[in-house]
């Protein structure tokens, strides 16, 4: 029996995320949709094809009308209208009409493109996720929000479109490598930083054995997290208010993403800027000095960088003035008040952006000293 949760909108159900170890029950839970007379494509990318690709489209194919497989090579530089427009080719090629069903299978890209690709096709047509990273599963797969990077510029083109069904394969977290695993523990960090500072205890509590991958804490730590982005997105759907709390540490870590040029993965740079948000923090006097100091080290033990090398920060600060998170004109910029408590300041001035760009800059003068 698999453990799940409810996302709601306007107080009635919206859609299931289910809590899973295998692929055993994804067949039971499409059949709801009745979905015996409808096609299904499951998207992924092409790491995701080699390790899932097989056994989902086996799951599926006995419960559907038809299954194909649509492969995109793997990696943000594919998060992009071109890859949305392959998606569509292959829709049309294979007769897809709005009662069939989208299947986003990988990462957060997967999701994103997927979704976006189905809120668009046909003005609309159903989809369900199938996170296999943490970074999806904590946090992208939630909410509804899709999209696609255009011009190197994050998820600058999207809409908010939501799924019928979120289904969480905890075991697929064993097939990652560390360095994406810990990638995507940044995001659930971020949900302990910024409404449950017991869950942020309690991370740090189970560092042992999140490093072990203990399937059980996993699982917890997964729902946890998805319990923190459940709560704020059902407050605010799309994004008019709390919700822009999750955009803790992306102000500037999807400026450091691009000017980086997408060689660092994407939990990656928000873990830097989480680091630089908590130091504006500190300089408002909202955290002691104390408590930035330690939000800033425990990123540490879970591999994650909290300096970075070779940028400019002045280009750091050009980049943020183009984020979609702009409000006339005035960068919307998420700061925490405490752990667990984080709100939204837009008084922060470019020479803080600065100060804040250069305590994770590290130059070869800080090696030289």
């Amino acid at each position: 029996m698999a453990n799940r949760m409810t996302i709601n909108y306007d107080k009635k159900p919206c859609y299931d995320i289910v809590f899973a170890r295998d692929f055993s029950l994804l067949a039971d839970e499409l059949s709801a949709f009745q979905i015996s007379d409808r096609r299904v494509a499951v998207i992924c990318d092409s790491n995701t094809e080699k390790l899932f690709g097989e056994a989902v489209t086996k799951e599926l194919s006995g419960v559907c009308k038809k299954v194909i497989l649509h492969v995109f090579p793997a990696g943000e530089a594919n998060k992009t209208l071109d890859t949305v427009k392959e998606i569509y080719k292959r829709l049309i090629e294979e007769k897809f009409d709005r009662k069939d069903l989208l299947v986003a299978l990988g990462g957060g890209v997967v999701g994103d493109i997927t979704g976006y690709a189905a809120a668009t096709y046909l003005r609309g047509i159903d989809f369900i996720q199938i996170p296999t990273t943490l970074i999806a599963q904590s946090d992208s797969s939630i909410g509804g929000k899709t999209g696609v990077d255009f011009d190197g510029y994050k998820n600058m083109v999207g809409a908010f479109y939501m799924p019928k069904l979120v289904y969480m394969n905890i075991g697929t977290l064993k097939e990652l490598d560390d360095r994406q695993f810990y990638a995507g523990f940044a995001e659930v960090m971020k949900h302990g930083l910024i409404r449950d500072a017991s869950f942020y205890e309690w991370l740090l509590d189970n560092m042992y054995e999140i490093h072990e991958r203990d399937m059980d804490v996993c699982e917890e730590m997964v729902m946890r997290s998805c319990s923190v982005k459940k709560l704020v997105v059902e407050k605010d759907p799309t994004e008019k208010g709390d919700r822009a709390l999750l955009n803790f540490g992306h102000t500037l870590g999807h400026a450091i993403e691009k000017a980086k040029n997408f060689e660092m993965l994407h939990g990656e740079c928000i873990a830097l800027g989480m680091v630089a948000a908590a130091y504006i923090s500190w300089k408002h006097e909202c955290l002691s000095m104390d408590e930035y100091y330690e939000v800033r080290d425990m990123f540490v033990p879970f591999n994650l960088p909290i300096s970075i090398e070779d940028i400019s920060p002045e280009k750091i600060l050009a980049l943020t003035k183009s984020d979609k998170k702009m409000d006339a004109g005035q960068i919307k910029f998420v700061l925490l008040k405490k752990v667990g408590k984080a709100f939204v300041d837009r008084t922060v001035t470019d020479e803080e952006i600065l100060e804040a760009v250069r305590e994770i800059y590290f130059s070869d003068e800080d090696m030289r000293e």
